[in-house]
C-alpha cells in the first residue's frame, strides 16, 4: 500500500443473497478507493448507492464478498482487531444510555478499547466537542446538535487515525451544523483522517478536500473537490447591458444567447470554450455597453446530479 494513504480499498465487491421474495443484491461491485492521510473526504451518493455498507465492512460489521481493504496500513482481513482500532465511526443513529454523564459515557467507552486510565482523554474530547460544561448532565437532557457531538468524541476515545462520519448532520438544523463543521476541521487539524458520508453537497463543498460519487455501487467520479467541479459541463454567464435590447446581436445565437428581461442576456457554455470574450466583441459590434457581467459557479449539487442522472442501474 502507498504510505500516503489512510485508506486503501481495492476491487471491493458485495453480494446480498436472494432471501424469499427479495433476489440477489449487487451492493458494491469492485470499488477501488484511496485516501490520503490528513485529508477530509467526501464519499457521496443517493440513498442506496453503497455508501453505509463500505463502512461497515470498514468497521467489521458486514461481511465482504470479495476486495481487499486496508486501513491506516493494516489490512482488515488479515488483522481485525488492530485494524479497527485504527478507526472510530459515527453511525447515524444517536445511540446510548440516556442516564449516562457524558463523562461516564466516554469512560466506558475508552474501557471498552482497553485504553488506561492515564492515557484517557475523556475531558480533552469533551472540550474539543464543547460539551465540557455538560460533562456531568444526562445525556437525555442534550440537545439533537449536542448528542451528535457526543457521538463523535465517543469515537475518538482510542485516539484513531481515521474518523468516519456516517451522515454526521442529518436532522440538525444549519446553526448546529456548522458548531459541527468546526469540530471536524479541528479534529483534520491535528492530524485525524476523515471521512466523510453525506446528503448534504453543501456539506461536502464547505468541509472536503477529495470527493468520490457513488451510485448504484460504483465509483463514478473521484478527484479533489476543485477539479471535480470544474467538470461540470456548463456554467452561465449574464451579461447586463447599457440600454434595453432592441434587437439581439448578430453571431449570438450560436452561443445559444437568450435574452433575459428587457436589458440582459444569459447564456449557458463549457468552460473550456473560450466564449466569453467573443460574445463581449460581438455585443460591442451591435453598438451595445455591457454594465455588468455576472457568472454563476457549478456547485456539487450541479456535478452531482450530472453525473447521477446519467448512470443507470
Amino acid at each position: 500500500m502507498n504510505s500516503e494513504h489512510a485508506i486503501e480499498i481495492a476491487g471491493l465487491t458485495k453480494t446480498y443473497k436472494a432471501s424469499g421474495r427479495s433476489p440477489e443484491k449487487h451492493a458494491l461491485k469492485g470499488i477501488d478507493l484511496a485516501i490520503k492521510k490528513g485529508s477530509i473526504f467526501g464519499l457521496l451518493g443517493p440513498n442506496g448507492a453503497g455508501k453505509s455498507t463500505i463502512i461497515n465492512i470498514m468497521a467489521g460489521l458486514v461481511m465482504k464478498s470479495a476486495g481487499t481493504v486496508k486501513i491506516w496500513d493494516i489490512d482488515i482481513d488479515k488483522d481485525p482487531r488492530q485494524s479497527r482500532a485504527a478507526i472510530g465511526v459515527v453511525p447515524q443513529e444517536i445511540n446510548f444510555d440516556p442516564f449516562f454523564s457524558p463523562t461516564h459515557l466516554l469512560e466506558i467507552q475508552a474501557g471498552l478499547y482497553g485504553v488506561p486510565k492515564a492515557e484517557r482523554r475523556t475531558e480533552e474530547l469533551l472540550r474539543l466537542v464543547g460539551l465540557e460544561t455538560q460533562s456531568e448532565s444526562y445525556t437525555r437532557a442534550l440537545s439533537g446538535g449536542m448528542r451528535r457531538r457526543l457521538m463523535v468524541a465517543k469515537a475518538m476515545v482510542h485516539n484513531p487515525p481515521v474518523l468516519v462520519l456516517d451522515e454526521p448532520t442529518a436532522g440538525v438544523d444549519i446553526e448546529l451544523r456548522r458548531a459541527l463543521w468546526d469540530n471536524v476541521r479541528a479534529l483534520n487539524a491535528r492530524g485525524t483522517t476523515v471521512l466523510l458520508t453525506t446528503h448534504y453537497l453543501e456539506e461536502a463543498e464547505e468541509l472536503c478536500d477529495t470527493i468520490a460519487i457513488i451510485n448504484h455501487g460504483q465509483i463514478i467520479a473521484h478527484a479533489e473537490k476543485e477539479a471535480l467541479l470544474a467538470q461540470i459541463d456548463q456554467k452561465e454567464i449574464v451579461f447586463r447591458l447599457d440600454r434595453a435590447i432592441e434587437k439581439m446581436p448578430d453571431g449570438l445565437e450560436r452561443f445559444a444567447v437568450q435574452k433575459q428581461g428587457a436589458r440582459s442576456l444569459m447564456c449557458r457554455y463549457s468552460p473550456g470554450e473560450a466564449a466569453v470574450g467573443e460574445m463581449i466583441a460581438l455585443i460591442g459590434q451591435a453598438g451595445y455597453g455591457i454594465a455588468d457581467i455576472s457568472t454563476s459557479e457549478s456547485s456539487l449539487e450541479d456535478v452531482f446530479l450530472q453525473m447521477t442522472s446519467g448512470h443507470a442501474a
